[in-house]
């Protein structure tokens, strides 16, 4: 080594650049992991203290979703290729690590972000969030993932198909096993049909707004919003569909609480309980489960049209609170009470109509809650099961002989949906089963009947369950 460049001063060290996107997107895989939390709860409040505090923008807002809710549906997929990048198993990796690590995983796989860009953004966002040490390593695991497209990667991490079809389906979609197992069952069999299923599961879902009845109409959204933003809903006639995503609260009649964001597939149900024949008198209305408010909002104004009564019970006291708020300004007359459904306070025969969309595992809604596919166990579902067939056999000693009772589910597993129905049928004995069909006018695809089951890549709405059943005696 020369005198010279023996005396060359060491190189400076320079700062890691701080990127507000990322950091913000790493905070929200954390509280994601570290706290259980939802991307849907954690992500708005954190963006709004971004635009105050460090000027975000649009774009900067769509960026740091994206990041976000794209490692958290494709988690599955890009761990399996960061396993095939390292030398011990995933579960010696530091979760943080992890998170930087998939993130800079969808920048260079799911994203259009140049590679290289992708690659040293994660790794500043390395040297902020975990040091510099850290830094070097998650350096070398994204350079190797960078030598091949995310079809490559697949080719190489996912087992054949005809080999293993759940395993594969598995690493290729980014679901669990045992979910992937479940949703085939549900479907009936048939790779098109799961597949077309588990690809809509990682699609970007359409933020659907439901113009309330008595209190605004679709027209009135649509021209608000403009041709270019909006559309009618596929399905429901109370429907629009935000085409340019945007920010529902802004929109007054959102605000005011005359129209409010739910999933087409919820409206349907509502609709349908509300459209299924009934024979005597149709006073007075039950949501028996009717926490966070949104199909209760829908019921009361269609109930309010009729001249009909609206009892909205929810157990959990701080959701009956936000049922309350959701019906705040209804046309019509309407009660909310905090009161548990397998244990009702009032006198059975004492209405007409009766909705219970039980809790349950959620599988139908993976498209707006990623996380909740790799939180979930088929062990999960063996505590829902009572607590399902209790809330449905209580609606039906609600109704009188004569009513109609809507069980419906945000999962499309059998255990929570034809299972549930069938147990209490023959349990119960006093109720049959009506077509549910027909009570959805225009929507194609329904199967056999007499119950309907809602899929993402059929219908573009959650994977919502619906059985309608009629009190005999």
């Amino acid at each position: 080594m020369s005198e010279q460049s023996r005396r060359r001063p060491p190189k400076p060290y320079r700062r890691p650049k701080k990127d507000p996107v990322r950091i913000l997107a790493f905070e929200a895989l954390r509280a994601v992991d570290e706290r259980d939390a939802y991307a849907n709860l954690v992500l708005p409040p954190l963006l709004k203290k971004a635009r105050e505090k460090e000027g975000f923008d649009g774009r900067d807002a769509a960026l740091a979703t994206e990041l976000v809710y794209g490692t958290l549906r494709r988690q599955g997929t890009y761990d399996a290729i960061i396993a095939a990048c390292i030398d011990r198993p995933l579960r010696e990796v530091d979760p943080p690590v992890l998170d930087v690590l998939a993130l800079g995983a969808h920048q260079l796989l799911g994203t259009r972000i140049p590679t290289h860009a992708a690659v040293s953004a994660s790794v500043e966002l390395a040297r902020v969030v975990l040091g510099d040490g850290r830094a070097k390593f998650v350096n070398a695991v994204l350079r190797k993932i960078a030598r091949q497209d995310l079809d490559a990667w697949l080719e190489q991490v996912a087992p054949p198909y005809d080999e293993d079809a759940e395993d594969h389906l598995a690493v290729v979609h980014s679901h669990p096993r045992w979910v992937v197992s479940a949703l085939w069952d549900a479907l009936g069999g048939g790779r098109a049909g799961i597949e077309d299923l588990l690809e809509a599961d990682n699609e970007r879902p359409e933020v659907t707004l439901v113009a309330r009845p008595g209190r605004s109409t679709t027209g009135e959204l649509l021209e608000v919003l403009g041709d270019e933003a909006a559309l009618p809903g596929r399905w429901s006639p109370y429907a629009v569909r935000l085409t340019e995503g945007g920010e529902p609260g802004a929109i007054d009649a959102v605000r005011e609480g005359r129209a409010g964001v739910q999933d087409e597939g919820s409206q349907l149900v509502a609709l349908a309980l509300a459209n299924a024949p009934l024979d005597g008198p149709d006073a007075r209305w039950l949501d028996g489960c009717a926490g966070p408010g949104g199909k209760a909002a829908l019921l009361g104004a269609l109930a309010a049209g009729r001249g009909a009564t609206l009892l909205a019970s929810e157990k959990q006291p701080h959701r009956a609170r936000l049922v309350d708020r959701a019906l705040t300004g209804n046309p019509g007359p309407y009660q909310v009470i905090a009161a548990d459904g397998t244990r009702p306070p009032w006198r059975p025969g004492s209405f007409d109509r009766a909705l219970v969309d039980v809790p349950c595992s959620g599988l139908g809604a993976l498209r707006r809650r990623p996380e909740s596919r790799w939180r979930r166990r088929p062990e999960d579902l063996e505590g829902f099961g009572p607590l399902q067939r209790g809330l449905l056999t209580e609606a039906l000693k609600a109704v009188r002989v004569g009513g109609v009772v809507g069980y419906a589910t945000c999962s499309p597993h059998l255990a929570e949906t034809r299972v549930v129905v069938d147990d209490v049928l023959k349990r119960h004995g006093g109720a049959e089963l009506i077509d549910a069909r027909p009570l959805m006018p225009g929507v194609p695809a329904l199967g056999d009947g007499p119950d309907v089951q809602l899929w993402p890549h059929l219908h573009g709405t959650d994977a919502m369950y619906l059985a309608v059943l009629r009190r005999t005696s």
